[in-house]
Formats: C-alpha cells, sequence, structure tokens
C-alpha cells in the first residue's frame, strides 16, 4: 500500500491501563488490528493476534508488540472456521494461562454495483468471516473469561447509514451491532463488558482490495474531517473500552468517523 497505513502510534502516551492483561486479536496483522495490538502493548499487555495468511504483517506485527518489552504470539488460521475457533482459544490458554480481552476484529469486504452481482460463495464468505467468527470465538472464549474481562467487537459506520456497493459486508456490521448489545444484556450478570467500535473511513487493506483504483484518491473526502483516518487514530478506542476507564458502559459502540451525525 502507498501510503502505508499508520499503525505505531507514536505519539501515544501510554498509562499502564493494560498491564500484565492478555489480549486476544483477530485480523491483528494489519490495519485496525495491527495498530490496537501495538497500542495494548504501550499500555502493558501480552497480545495473541489472529490472522489468515500475511505472515510477513503478522511477524512485523510482533515484532513491534516486542519492541514494547511484552510476549506476543501470532496463529494464523480462518476464524470463519469454529474449529480454528477452539484451537486459538486452547492455544492462548496453552501461551498465557488466562484471557483478559476478546477483540473480534477480523473482516472481509467485496464491493458488488448490485444485489444480483454478489455470488453465494461471497455471500457465506463475507457472513462467516464478519459475523459467524465473532459467535465462534466468543463462544469458546466465554469459559475462560472472568469478572471483568472485556469483549470489544468492530463494527462500521455501514451499520448505521448503510452502503450501496458493501451489501453484503454492511448487513454483517449490523449483525454486529446486534449481537454486542444483546449480548452486553446477556453477559452482564457475569460483569463482562460488551461494545463495540464503529469506524468510519479508516486506510487499512480493506480499501485497495475492495475499490477501483480511481475511486482511491476520493476514500474519505465525503466526511466532514474531508479525509480518511489512519487505524493509529482508531486504536485508542480499543484501549478505552479494554480498560477500567469504561467500567461503567457495556451494550455501546463508539463513532470514530470522521464527524458523520448517524442515528445509533
Amino acid at each position: 500500500m502507498t501510503p502505508r497505513p499508520q499503525i505505531e502510534g507514536k505519539n501515544y502516551r501510554a498509562a499502564g491501563k493494560l498491564q500484565d492483561k492478555v489480549a486476544l486479536i483477530t485480523g491483528g496483522d494489519s490495519g485496525i488490528g495491527a495498530a490496537t495490538a501495538i497500542h495494548f502493548a504501550r499500555e502493558g499487555a501480552h497480545v495473541v493476534l489472529a490472522y489468515l495468511k500475511e505472515q510477513q504483517d503478522a511477524d512485523h506485527v510482533r515484532r513491534l508488540v516486542e519492541q514494547q518489552g511484552r510476549q506476543c504470539a501470532a496463529i494464523s488460521g480462518d476464524v470463519g472456521d469454529d474449529s480454528f475457533c477452539r484451537q486459538l482459544i486452547d492455544d492462548t490458554l496453552a501461551r498465557f494461562g488466562k484471557l483478559d480481552i476478546l477483540v473480534n476484529n477480523a473482516a472481509e469486504q467485496h464491493s458488488a454495483s448490485t444485489l444480483e452481482d454478489i455470488p453465494n460463495d461471497q455471500l457465506e464468505r463475507t457472513f462467516r468471516t464478519n459475523i459467524f467468527a465473532y459467535f465462534y470465538l466468543t463462544r469458546a472464549a466465554l469459559p475462560h473469561l472472568k469478572e471483568g474481562a472485556r469483549i470489544i467487537n468492530t463494527t462500521s459506520v455501514t451499520a448505521y447509514r448503510g452502503s450501496a456497493h458493501l451489501l453484503d459486508y454492511a448487513s454483517t456490521k449490523g449483525a454486529i451491532v446486534s449481537f454486542t448489545r444483546s449480548l452486553s444484556q446477556q453477559l452482564a450478570p457475569r460483569k463482562i463488558l460488551v461494545n463495540g467500535v464503529a469506524p468510519g473511513p479508516v486506510w487499512t487493506p480493506l480499501i485497495p482490495s475492495s475499490s477501483s483504483a480511481q475511486s482511491i484518491p476520493q476514500f474519505g473526502r465525503d466526511v466532514p474531517l474531508g479525509r480518511a483516518a489512519q487505524p493509529e487514530e482508531i486504536a485508542p478506542c480499543y484501549v478505552f473500552l479494554a480498560s477500567e476507564d469504561s467500567s461503567y458502559m457495556t451494550g455501546q459502540v463508539l463513532h470514530p468517523n470522521g464527524g458523520e451525525v448517524i442515528n445509533t
């Protein structure tokens, strides 16, 4: 990608908010997931990165986490596969002995002009990655989450305003909002907090992989701030939701979206 997404948050000032916590982040090899991993490490957390197949990217993020003096494991697999999700939790527990923070973040999107242009295999794949995986991984994690644990789900501004050319993607993101709100009610008696983040336009690898070359220069220019965010600008939302700063929040969604006014 040119330019490369900014993920390191070099101007971020940490305060030890996640000291010795263990966080599992899906889609942690790039974009928002990578930036969140680095920010968590700066706050003192050990990190497990789940990624599909981009080993070079995952290794790069792992090194950046380790540069913060934190431990990091990078595990490859498909979160749309229930058996992999169960193995991912087992591997996390085997490595660190606990799990405090689960960030469901992995996603895929594919542009299509009309509903008729969305093939069945794409539809099924998008739902499996973007929402089935949240059910699979959270279900596997729950027996091991204790009071005070955090579950943070990545949804999108498209869940609220729609997207004509990302119909299946936006639909999964709407499902994530409902998943977040409903699960938060279910887990409130166990004092496990469930919240979400709904970013607006963010410069991540999803964009060039799913957009035409002609549209990329205009990406993000239609929001009030007139530009797309960098992943490092979104990551502090996850830090807030993972930390004690958000101890009285559950079932909520943060909206770092460049100033779009939406009906939540």
